[in-house]
């Protein structure tokens, strides 16, 4: 997430920006508010810092905890860990467990970590009767990162069956490597690859970089400082970003569920719609979809999903997102590509680190500092 001024206890050493932002502003001028469901927050269990969630086999909820070990969320509560790699990772600066995921089939999980060196690390699971089987374990996926934050983490399938992975810039401040904008490395990005046609993997053929000898064939998305969470509509495809930002805006990126990849979101060049130090506008820049100043508490923006639930109709089709350091539970209404309504459920959940959704479409809050709340009608 970001790192700048202010630290969670907490999350140890796990810096996020302190300066300041409630004032919502999208790209262009604010739309109406959104029609607002009447909501409560419901806390369902507690966990040891909790990280990720992904929609498991059975109807549970899987629940990545940020010291490398992974629950699960059932009508019982969470049981005891069902895969463990804490002797494996390590949670200095912004590291640890940062994101899970399981396939179409739930025949495969796999599991973003960074390593006892730092470096960020794909691993997959065979899954037999909703069970991880510890000795199908590989690797599917490396990148080393030259500082501790901005790891990025996130992982998920899209629509399309492929692996989606969310990498920061490489951390520091300000980029200092040029990654956002470089193309012929890994940190920076979104990447999209098969992991189970090749070995590790395979790049699918269609990913916007194959034929350019200059540039990475895994990269799908371009010019991230931290997209530290991203999901895709489980109604229409579309692709979601979070992405933290550096000094004054962060931002909510979106790509059609049509898109071919390929999409450049500025940084460092940009922060937000705003040139970044002197920077010049990409020529191919995407701007975002939305984008919030630091005019009151927010500092780091963590990015959710879009509502697709059925005990909330209200809410049905916005966009559910936080801040880490206001935690206000805020909302989007987009349609192609525009946001046509904004606010906020009038509720606070803490330092808001991730969202989960179950199969069913509904929405789980985790707070880093144990909390898991499922968004429930008041």
């Amino acid at each position: 997430m970001n790192a700048r001024t202010r630290c969670s206890a907490l999350l140890g050493t796990l810096c996020l920006v302190a300066s300041v932002a409630l004032s919502t502003a999208s790209a262009d001028e604010p739309g109406p508010p959104a029609r607002q469901a009447a909501v409560t927050l419901t806390e369902v269990a507690e966990a040891q810092n909790p990280t990720a969630g992904a929609a498991g086999p059975g109807d549970t909820l899987w629940i990545a905890e940020r010291g490398g070990t992974v629950r699960v969320l059932d009508g019982q509560g969470l049981s005891d860990p069902v895969l463990d790699i804490s002797d494996e990772t390590t949670t200095d600066g912004e590291r640890g467990l940062l994101g899970i995921a399981f396939d179409e089939t739930a025949a495969h999980f796999y599991v973003s970590y960074t390593d006892l060196e730092g470096t960020s690390t794909i691993d997959e699971f065979a899954v037999e009767d909703g069970a991880v089987q510890p000795d199908s374990r590989r690797t599917v996926l490396t990148q080393t990162q030259p500082y501790a934050n901005h790891n990025g983490g996130g992982i998920a399938f899209g629509p399309d069956g492929h692996l989606y992975i969310a990498l920061g810039d490489g951390g520091s401040g300000g980029d200092p490597h040029g990654n956002g904008q470089s193309l012929d490395t890994l940190l920076g990005k979104i990447l999209r690859i098969d992991p189970g046609g090749g070995d590790p993997y395979a790049v699918p053929a269609d990913n916007p970089f194959v034929d350019d000898p200059d540039a990475r064939d895994e990269i799908w998305a371009y010019g991230l400082r931290n997209p530290w969470r991203f999901s895709f509509d489980k109604g229409t495809g579309d692709l979601l970003v979070g992405d933290v930002g550096q000094s004054d805006w962060e931002e909510i990126d979106w790509a059609p569920a049509g898109s071919t990849g390929g999409e450049n979101y500025g940084w460092s060049s940009m922060e937000g719609t705003h040139p970044f130090r002197g920077g010049t506008e990409p020529a191919n820049h995407v701007p975002p979809v939305h984008e919030y100043g630091r005019g009151g508490l927010g500092c780091s923006v963590t990015g959710g999903y879009v509502y697709r639930g059925e005990a909330l109709p209200d809410l049905v089709g916005q966009y559910v997102f936080s801040d880490y350091c206001d935690g206000t539970i805020r909302t989007l209404r987009i349609e192609d590509g525009e946001v046509t309504g904004e606010g906020d459920l009038g509720v606070t959940a803490g330092e808001v680190v991730s969202f989960a959704q179950d199969d069913a479409g509904e929405l789980y809050v985790l707070n880093i500092g144990g909390a898991i709340q499922r968004i429930d009608p008041a």
